[in-house]
């Protein structure tokens, strides 16, 4: 299944586009499914009142999605519940907590991209910020369970009530265990459809100063998790018709955008109807892509040095990066790259663990950094 994720700054007309580009797949014979994020129902008035064959639209309930889970932990729990004579919450009770709409969303992708009965799944996601945030999660949740609760501490777990009277402390009981192995396999699943080459981000927003800025900023935090650009939707461009009078400056600071987007970006200019669009005429209007080619696969490549200059270089495209937002921290067999607004712990490639950073520098739009090998962990060539 191909997967695309919209996103945006806030009014560019994301889920317009999302919308638009759901119902363009559908009408290229591709059984699609438009996933809405948003907990009002923000596309129902896009779309309007009409039916497009092979289009499906659903949307994610993180209220719903809550309830199950506390079902869920508590009956998990409920050896430990009734010990410490804990009354359970019934589900209708209970609200979210924070990051409950989150893992929802997630769930709901992982879910979605599972299904064989859609070809296409078109996801609105929220604004660029708060999207980010989200695609940033399964990795960072994972990191967290593990170093909080190792995997390979379960295999003490015979040991666990003699060692929990060695220490005098309870140990982590069996189900807290059995639960971050279920989420960690939950986040992998959601990591796995995220990292697939047939998942894509298609970026929107509509040219102009603030515009650049916010396609700068989310380039480069898509590129930072090694997330595929899809293409760049301009919206609400206005015809060059109009650069006459008062509009004679709009038109041109749109232009000089587009020209500059043109250089790095699949670009799709849509025009402004001179309203907010509404229903499917208004959608087709838009002539917004269906599914475009299958972007290029991010890498990040080491290169072999040794001979001339005795590194091994490590290339992090990062598009849009600034020298003076960048940020590196060596920590153990892990680096910390910060960039811009955004971090990032990765992990070291194997070749590169046994070696010492010599050195970074930012060219082309690409953090390339130097390691050199360590003498004492360094294989011997004879």
């Amino acid at each position: 299944m191909r997967i695309l994720l919209i996103t945006g700054p806030g009014g560019s007309g994301r889920t317009t586009t999302a919308a638009a580009t759901a119902l363009t797949a559908a009408r290229e014979g591709a059984r699609t499914l438009l996933l809405g994020t948003d907990r009002t129902d923000t596309l129902g008035p896009v779309l309007g009142t009409g039916a497009a064959p092979r289009l499906t639209v659903k949307r994610v309930d993180p209220d719903a999605d809550f309830r199950a889970d506390l079902a869920a932990l508590q009956d998990r729990a409920a050896s430990a519940l009734d010990l410490l004579g804990a009354s359970r919450l019934e589900p209708e009770e209970a609200g979210p907590l924070p990051g409950a709409e989150e893992l929802a969303v997630l769930r709901a992708l992982r879910d979605a991209a599972l299904s064989e009965s859609y070809d296409l799944l078109v996801v609105d996601l929220p604004p660029t910020p708060r999207a980010l945030s989200l695609l940033a999660l399964p990795e960072e949740l994972r990191r967290y369970l593990r170093r909080l609760l190792p995997p390979e501490r379960q295999a003490a777990r015979a040991l666990r009530p003699v060692l929990g009277r060695l220490a005098g402390v309870p140990m982590p009981a069996e189900w807290l265990y059995g639960t971050a192995a279920r989420l960690d396999l939950q986040l992998a699943a959601v990591e796995a459809v995220l990292a697939d080459r047939d998942t894509a981000v298609r970026l929107v927003a509509e040219p102009g100063p603030a515009g650049a800025d916010a396609v700068r900023t989310a380039a480069l935090g898509l590129a930072l998790r090694g997330l595929r650009t899809d293409a760049l939707i301009a919206t609400r461009v206005l015809p060059e018709s109009e650069a006459a009078g008062w509009l004679a400056g709009p038109v041109a600071q749109q232009r000089k955008t587009l020209d500059e987007w043109r250089e790095s970006y699949d670009v799709h200019p849509v025009a402004h109807l001179g309203r907010d669009p509404r229903g499917t005429d208004d959608l087709t209007a838009l002539a917004v892509p269906g599914v475009t080619t299958r972007p290029a696969a991010v890498d990040w490549p080491v290169t072999d040095h040794l001979a001339d200059d005795g590194v091994l270089i490590w290339h992090l495209p990062l598009p849009g990066a600034r020298r003076d937002e960048l940020d590196l921290i060596r920590r153990g067999d892990e680096i910390v790259v910060t960039a811009g607004p955004f971090r990032r712990i990765v992990p070291l490639p194997s070749a590169l663990r046994r070696c010492t950073v010599a050195g970074a520098a930012l060219r082309e739009d690409e953090l390339r950094i130097r390691f050199r090998p360590d003498p004492a962990l360094w294989p011997r060539t004879c």
